[in-house]
């Protein structure tokens, strides 16, 4: 298996792991959206320049205060960033990609800044600082984005999201069809691919400025440069969202666990393995379903009931509640230890 085949396939594994924890509670995937709106508003500004820190950028949004010494157009980015990235959850269902949502998306963000180009083609040539290659000519970028768009559909369902992801922001910015906000614009629309096929979205941090252009710079010639890129990027998007949702877990589990662990580390030698990894997880997360127990093990639904079922039998588990409402509960055997 290739190095990129097994960054998809960890990926892929990532995403199950997440799957358990939907469907999310209403005020949970709120907090998850402004929490992201923050910070890949406050990250895909800073990779451009913009001065405002992460703090400074949830008060410009949320709260719609200024920053003093900082440039009013910075605060402008901020707050057309978050409009932007808003509306590409209005269209995450959406069937298919238009020009419209592309034009939609730098309208937004750029209406503040200047009005007359924000959401319009550019009509002036542009160059980008410290690359070798020219973009798209001002007579081009019209049809240009028409293939691009319909490269799009053609193959939504056929790359690997990732690889969908990282080539529509690779294409985009090759193009630069903007005056300005290209960047920004290209990491939205990377980020809608994402979600629209079941992916948290990928921040790419400041820090990682330089290998984000070289890699991007790379591409002309190395297409899977980027793609490369942007699969560490969405795996460790990833890995910080689960760490987010086992601490949600283990900060409501805590008292459990102190209880329950020298019982499964008492009757352990008497399970099978599939046994001792079912009791382990339902010790940790009772209120877990038949579903999420089947993709936190990586099991069947059959072998998590039979599973189930065997250590019921056995008394080393116990159902209190109904099965929608309910939760798991963990046996002390006192007379088997």
């Amino acid at each position: 298996m290739s190095k990129m085949a097994d960054k998809f396939k960890k990926a892929d594994e990532n995403n199950r792991l997440l799957s358990a924890y939907r469907p999310l509670p209403p005020e949970t995937l709120k907090s998850l959206r402004e929490y992201y709106r923050v910070g890949l508003t406050y990250t895909s500004n800073a990779l451009e320049g913009n001065s405002l820190t992460e703090s400074e950028t949830k008060v410009v949004i949320e709260d719609g205060l200024t920053i003093e010494g900082k440039p009013l157009r910075d605060h402008y980015e901020a707050v057309g960033h978050a409009k932007a990235y808003d509306y590409i959850y209005q269209i995450t269902e959406k069937e298919g990609l238009e020009e419209e949502d592309i034009l939609a998306l730098h309208r937004l963000f750029y209406q503040q800044i200047d009005a007359e180009k924000a959401g319009k083609y550019r009509d002036v040539k542009v160059y980008i600082s410290g690359s070798r290659y020219a973009v798209s000519a001002v007579s081009k970028i019209p049809a240009e984005m028409q293939k691009l768009v319909k490269w799009y559909n053609d193959n939504e369902k056929k790359l690997h999201p990732i690889e969908l992801a990282a080539t529509l922001h690779q294409r985009f910015v090759f193009i630069h069809p903007f005056v300005d906000g290209n960047g920004r614009v290209a990491r939205l629309l990377m980020n809608l691919a994402l979600l629209r096929n079941g992916f948290t979205i990928a921040i790419i941090p400041a820090v990682l400025r330089h290998e984000y252009i070289y890699s991007l710079e790379a591409a002309h010639t190395r297409p899977e440069v980027f793609v490369d890129f942007i699969a560490d990027r969405v795996i460790a998007t990833q890995l910080d969202l689960l760490r987010l949702m086992r601490e949600d877990d283990d900060t409501v589990n805590d008292t459990v666990n102190d209880t329950v662990n020298d019982t499964v580390k008492a009757v352990a030698p008497q399970l099978s393995k599939t046994e001792q990894t079912v009791l382990n997880v339902i010790s940790k997360y009772p209120n877990y379903s038949y579903e999420k127990l089947a993709t936190y093990c990586q099991l069947s639904r059959p072998t998590i009931a039979r599973t189930i079922k065997a250590l019921q039998s056995r008394e080393f588990i116990r159902r209190i509640g109904s099965d929608k409402t309910g939760h798991w509960e963990v046996i002390g055997k006192e007379d088997e230890v």
